[in-house]
């Protein structure tokens, strides 16, 4: 049976329909906010967009669906014409907005709670969601920090996810890479302190070494996260931030 929420959701989506087809794509820092909850089994799931062949997993960052961030750039891809869905990975408590100045945060046991033997479930309870419930024919994943390194374990073979874009992957493995059975893109930041320039360099060897489509694009004065919680006051991040935005849409347009 259908959970009320979900029905919230469908009428949300179908409300929108309308005004997605009038409103031109922009970055997701000036997206307003639309979307309703969905509960299904056990995993509350944000839901945003119209109706469509193609489905977008959106893989939040520490953050999740909780940071407003997250839920205005899952409306973006909405507005892009993609039906989006973005699982609660954290179970209703992700890290603290404002983790850096949370001295008693301990992230090692944060990463260890939602771990991938946890996180993993979860995530395929969406894709499941997405091609049974809502009907798309196809799924692309797109993954910010940590959300990024599972844009590519869903990319592996028999995952159901088709191709995927990941923005600044945090914790992300070689051989998570080199599983990849489609198209990945990543995005990034020059300043990202958890991916250095010889790891960049590594990412995209492996990325070669699959034989899929694929590219990386370095954008400068940009720091790790720009792709959600860039500073928009700083034009080098606002552009960055839609930039990749842009790069995404592109790529799941060119490969979905």
């Amino acid at each position: 049976m259908l959970s009320f929420t979900y029905l919230l959701a469908l009428m949300s989506i179908g409300s929108l329909a309308g005004a997605q087809e009038d409103c031109p794509v922009t970055g997701g820092s000036v997206i307003a906010h639309t979307g309703d909850p969905a509960d299904v089994d056990a995993v509350n799931m944000y839901v945003t967009g119209n109706t469509s062949e193609v489905g977008v997993l959106y893989l939040t960052d520490v953050f999740g669906i909780q940071l407003a961030e997250n839920k205005l750039l899952a409306d973006s891809f909405g507005r892009a014409g993609y039906l989006t869905v973005a699982p609660d990975m954290f179970n209703g408590t992700p890290a603290p907005g404002d983790i850096n100045g949370q001295p008693d945060f301990d992230v090692v046991k944060f990463l260890a709670d939602h771990s991938p033997e946890v996180t993993d479930p979860i995530i395929a309870t969406a894709i499941d969601f997405l091609r049974t419930e809502l009907g798309v024919k196809k799924v692309v994943a797109t993954g910010y920090c940590f959300g990024g390194r599972y844009t590519f374990r869903v990319l592996a073979e028999g995952k159901g996810v088709d191709v995927g874009f990941a923005a600044h992957p945090s914790l992300l493995e070689d051989a998570e890479i080199s599983a990849i059975t489609g198209p990945a893109s990543i995005a990034a930041a020059d300043a990202d302190d958890m991916t250095p320039p010889e790891r960049r360099s590594a990412i995209e060897a492996l990325l070669l070494e699959t034989g899929h489509p694929y590219s990386l694009a370095l954008y400068g004065g940009t720091q790790h996260g720009f792709g959600v919680r860039a500073n928009i006051s700083d034009p080098k991040q606002k552009f960055g931030k839609e930039e990749a935005f842009f790069q995404a849409i592109r790529w799941f347009d060119a490969w979905a």
